[in-house]
């Protein structure tokens, strides 16, 4: 029971911060939309990765030494993130919006698309997360309860 209270308001809270902040940090605190940069340099040969947008943290005032912190990740299209572990983090992520495949070490693949989410256990190791379109950006809301301090993302070394 208080398990299934403490998901629903977990994901009250995500859902209400997510609410506030969809856009485009730069739009939300100008109401206009930036304009993209051109750039004359060949593109890159490595893949497009992942932007992360913070939008709360705060310390869990009834839970000593946790905090609870959201962001927006988004994934351009075709873009993936490096394989990495949230530490002792518990994760929720919800997709806001494109389809995303994502895999943790052990699991199967699996396919999430707009309305969908998946959790993450502490110490779970992400070995996949890409956006599955080729022509259209994907974005999470991600929320994490981690250890007060606690780095929320270490990517694996370079191979």
């Amino acid at each position: 029971m208080i398990r299934a209270r403490f998901a629903g308001g977990l994901l009250a809270a995500g859902m209400v911060a997510a609410s506030v902040a969809c856009a485009p940090t730069a739009e939300r605190a100008t109401g206009q939309v930036p304009v993209a940069a051109t750039s004359s340099q060949p593109p890159s040969s490595r893949p497009p990765s992942e932007t992360v947008s913070p939008l709360l943290e705060q310390a869990l005032p009834n839970v000593k030494g946790k905090t609870f912190t959201s962001e927006i990740v988004n994934f351009p299209p075709a873009a993936s993130a490096v394989p990495h572990r949230h530490g002792k983090a518990f994760v929720y992520a919800y997709v806001l919006e494109g389809t995303v495949r994502s895999r943790l070490d052990g699991e199967p693949v699996r396919t999430y698309r707009q309305g969908e989410n998946w959790v993450e256990p502490p110490g779970a190791h992400h070995v996949l997360t890409e956006n599955t379109s080729r022509m259209r950006p994907a974005k999470l809301l991600v929320v994490f309860i981690s250890n007060t301090g606690d780095k929320l993302k270490v990517d694996d070394p370079p191979r």
